[in-house]
């Protein structure tokens, strides 16, 4: 189901609509970041009951959503973002450092956002795959909030890190 509003929200299991021009920025870095303000998202795909991921740190990890945005760089490509819930990543009550989160990030571009672009007939510029250890609004800030973030080149069937 689709609605209209600031975001597009649908459930993640279904088809991704083509994105329209338009788009956000993001700032960040290797590791630890934020999502400045952002003005326009263009589609999220909101997961209706997420199950956990397994990843190398063994820590529970849910897909969030995906968001569509193709301005995030001069050129308009498209970046798809996915957002997972690590609340094991906090940093007062968590046990999961960055360095253990890492390689946690670099499967899940692997086993989740390639075969996922791949069934949606998507194709992005980057994937970028981000853990946050509580759900954020896309595009708000929380100074409370621990997000880790990476992005990726998808080259065939590889996700190439790339520093933001």
């Amino acid at each position: 189901m689709i609605r209209s509003s600031r975001y597009q929200t649908a459930r993640a299991t279904c088809a991704a609509p083509a994105a329209p021009a338009g788009g956000a920025r993001v700032t960040g870095g290797r590791g630890c970041g934020y999502l400045a303000a952002i003005p326009f998202a263009l589609c999220a795909f909101a997961a209706a009951a997420a199950d956990a991921v397994p990843v190398p740190s063994g820590q529970p990890v849910t897909l969030a959503e995906v968001v569509l945005d193709d301005a995030p760089s001069q050129a308009g490509d498209t970046w798809a973002r996915f957002r997972f819930l690590a609340p094991q990543i906090a940093r007062e009550s968590g046990t999961v450092s960055y360095e253990a989160a890492a390689p946690d990030m670099d499967h899940l571009c692997g086993t989740i956002a390639l075969p996922y672009l791949a069934e949606h007939g998507l194709s992005a510029a980057r994937v970028v795959i981000s853990l946050s250890d509580r759900m954020v609004p896309f595009g708000a800030q929380d100074p409370e909030a621990t997000q880790f973030f990476e992005a990726y080149r998808p080259e065939g069937a590889a996700c190439i890190w790339e520093a933001f």
